[in-house]
């Protein structure tokens, strides 16, 4: 196998995950057009969002245990055909309940995608490239947001609403044969062994697994663990808040069309995003060489430095100001996203990656469950604007909560 091969995995699992969120986001920038067509409420919208991350979380623990069990190149590749047949099969719904057991079938074959892929590539890259390759991985799913999001409602205003789910899902199945005979397995924890041997040092890694509640005991032993679970609980909030609600509401307050709303609710902030994720990398591992937690404490700026332009998003009448605020929530999003799986994997055993992935994207889908079905009821008391404003609220408390835990568990450590 090439040397460079380890980055053709980062370019070939790019494209999974790039479908991965154009299927997922897709749906939201029609919500006009299915409250139209099917006659329903914002909180039955608000549960058609919901009903793929209860889901996507309930299967989340469950995922991760089985990738730490299993070929992840057989589940990545199967999760993909399987959520690429569901996308298609979403376009043939003909109605609320239909909608809602598609987007929950999408959540079940998209929860086994991230436990396996992060495992599958800290297998290839060490800590010396781990960031700089989970956060060009990342940069996928801000392309794939901004594909689903424009290219829906530019489909549903000319074409009708389930073109694109054809369209997304047909490219989706293709791209899971191709890589078929492209994407290879490679032996768990190889990439600590290959560190140990440059570095001349002869440390044998545990790579036995222990059963399932050991596995998980071992996990959540580490106090970081929790800290960094928690902090994903709410960042996910926040995302899953514009994520769901903000194409809907640049359609009502700015009177933008569909394609224009679903192309600015997710280019500003998801192209910032891909900007953030790689300096976030970039950042991330250079200041893991010194401390231990350098990679959190790149994650912990991107926090505090998103608060006002959160706030600002939600709040401004101007449209000028509502991009500006967008690209910076955007660009410092990115750069907490480009370490939530370095960061784990920084306090994990090599054996248990998959399962602690798994376990931290099913704690954090339920917390991002909520917000659709949350921001929708808020909305009726006290706006959208104001809603939205005040969840910079979170990402304030959540960054703090970060930086405690860096000083209390990490500061001391060096890397």
């Amino acid at each position: 196998m090439s040397k460079n091969y380890k980055w053709w995995v980062v370019f070939m699992l790019w494209f999974v995950c790039f479908f991965n969120y154009a299927d997922r986001q897709a749906i939201f920038s029609v919500f006009p057009l299915l409250k139209q067509e099917m006659g329903l409420s914002d909180i039955q919208l608000g549960i058609v969002g919901a009903a793929f991350m209860w889901v996507y979380a309930g299967f989340g623990a469950i995922a991760g245990i089985v990738g730490d069990r299993f070929q992840r190149k057989t589940l990545i590749i199967g999760g993909l055909i399987f959520w690429s047949l569901v996308t298609i099969g979403t376009a043939l719904s003909t109605n609320y309940v239909h909608l809602v057991i598609c987007r929950a079938l999408e959540g079940f074959g998209e929860a086994f995608y991230f436990p396996a892929s992060m495992s599958l590539l800290s297998d290839y890259h060490s800590k010396e490239t781990r960031s700089k390759a989970m956060s060009f991985h990342q940069s996928s799913v801000y392309a794939g947001t901004i594909a689903g999001g424009t290219v829906a409602g530019f489909m549903g205003q000319y074409y009708g609403w389930h073109t694109s789910f054809y369209l997304f899902g047909g490219l989706g199945v293709l791209l899971g044969v191709i890589l078929l005979g492209f994407l290879k397995e490679p032996v768990r924890g190889q990439s600590e062994v290959n560190e140990e041997i440059e570095d001349g040092s002869h440390v044998l890694l545990d790579l036995k697994q222990s059963n399932i509640l050991d596995s998980i005991k071992q996990i959540f032993k580490q106090p970081m663990v929790w800290v960094l679970v928690a902090v994903f609980v709410g960042a996910n909030f926040v995302a899953s808040i514009f994520l769901t609600w903000m194409p809907s509401f640049l359609y009502n307050k700015f009177n933008m069309s569909l394609s224009m709303a679903g192309l600015n609710a997710t280019f500003y902030l998801q192209m910032a995003s891909v900007l953030g994720v790689i300096s976030g990398g970039f950042l991330a591992d250079k200041l893991v060489k010194t401390y231990r937690g350098g990679r959190m404490m790149a994650q912990s700026i991107g926090l505090m430095m998103g608060v006002p332009f959160i706030f600002l998003a939600g709040w401004t009448l101007s449209i000028p100001i509502l991009i500006l605020a967008l690209i910076g929530f955007g660009y410092f999003k990115g750069l907490y996203d480009a370490n939530i799986w370095a960061s784990l994997h920084d306090v994990v055993k090599p054996k248990n990656r998959a399962t602690a992935v798994g376990f931290m994207n099913s704690i954090g889908w339920f917390g991002g469950g909520i917000a659709p079905i949350a921001i929708a009821y808020a909305s009726t008391q006290y706006g959208m604007s104001a809603s939205i404003s005040a969840t910079s609220i979170l990402y304030l408390v959540f960054g703090l909560l970060l930086i405690f835990g860096i000083r209390k568990f990490m500061i001391n450590q060096k890397s």
